[in-house]
């Protein structure tokens, strides 16, 4: 039997072939924490299916019902405009479609979970927080929502410990990873760790990670990946989805 709703996650995309790969990795986390759902993955650029090409195959096989959700962290450009506009191409050939689209994944206390998990694995303890120093390194973003949204995520990751959190960016804003880690060790904070808030490897996340290493940080995070905090927060973005009116949001320029 048809299965009649799905989650369609929808990621950037990147020419790395480490992007899919985690990008894959993490919808079969939500697979496996919800069996009964269907979930499908598509892409904005570089891999396929591309959306139009998910949404089809969906289409064909019965499936009538749609949550869309954009695998990003910040209300940007893709999310906007980009996510939006490929939604209303498709929908508009596929009649009886109905798509509802979830939030963006940040802001969410499960991402900084996500990112005490990967600080963890990178051989930080409790013991080391109060005496630590932490770049929140995104991507980076011309939009000021988004930018606004990741300086309010490193004030809130402060206040639960750490001595120190500075917002970087890997393009389009400043500071840079290096020069937020050679700031804070200006100010005299003896131990600088990087985590990188991005989802997936590829060109950004590595720029992130090789400014860290040149400004000599003490610590470099892994991406978020496919952490099981992704995965539940994926899950409550769909539920949360699932109930609201059907609607795409409208395009801005």
């Amino acid at each position: 039997m048809a299965v009649s709703r799905a989650l369609l996650v929808i990621a950037h995309g990147s020419r790395d072939p480490r992007h899919a790969a985690t990008v894959h990795a993490l919808t079969g986390r939500v697979r496996a924490l919800r069996p009964g759902l269907r979930v499908e993955t598509a892409f904005l650029d570089f891999n396929t299916p591309t959306v139009g090409q998910a949404l089809s195959s969906l289409y064909l096989s019965g499936v009538r019902e749609v949550v869309a959700l954009p695998l990003l962290l910040t209300r940007a450009f893709h999310a906007k405009s980009d996510i939006p506009a490929a939604l209303a191409e498709s929908t508009s050939r596929l009649p009886g479609l109905s798509v509802r689209v979830a939030d963006v994944l940040g802001p969410s206390p499960l991402l900084l979970t996500a990112l005490e998990r990967r600080l963890a694995e990178a051989g930080l303890t409790p013991a080391d927080r109060a005496g630590t120093a932490v770049v929140l390194a995104s991507a980076g973003s011309t939009d000021p929502e988004a930018i606004a949204v990741i300086a309010e995520t490193a004030r809130e990751w402060r206040r639960t410990g750490w001595c120190a959190v500075r917002p970087a960016f890997a393009s389009a804003a400043l500071p840079r990873t290096e020069d937020a880690v050679r700031a804070l060790r200006a100010e005299g904070f003896a131990r600088v760790a990087v985590a990188p808030y991005v989802i997936a490897p590829g060109r950004l996340p590595d720029r992130i990670a090789a400014g860290a290493d040149a400004a000599g940080a003490d610590v470099v995070a892994d991406v978020l990946g496919a952490a099981p905090e992704l995965a539940r927060l994926l899950l409550r973005r769909f539920d949360a989805a699932a109930t609201a009116p059907v609607r795409l949001p409208a395009l801005t320029a």
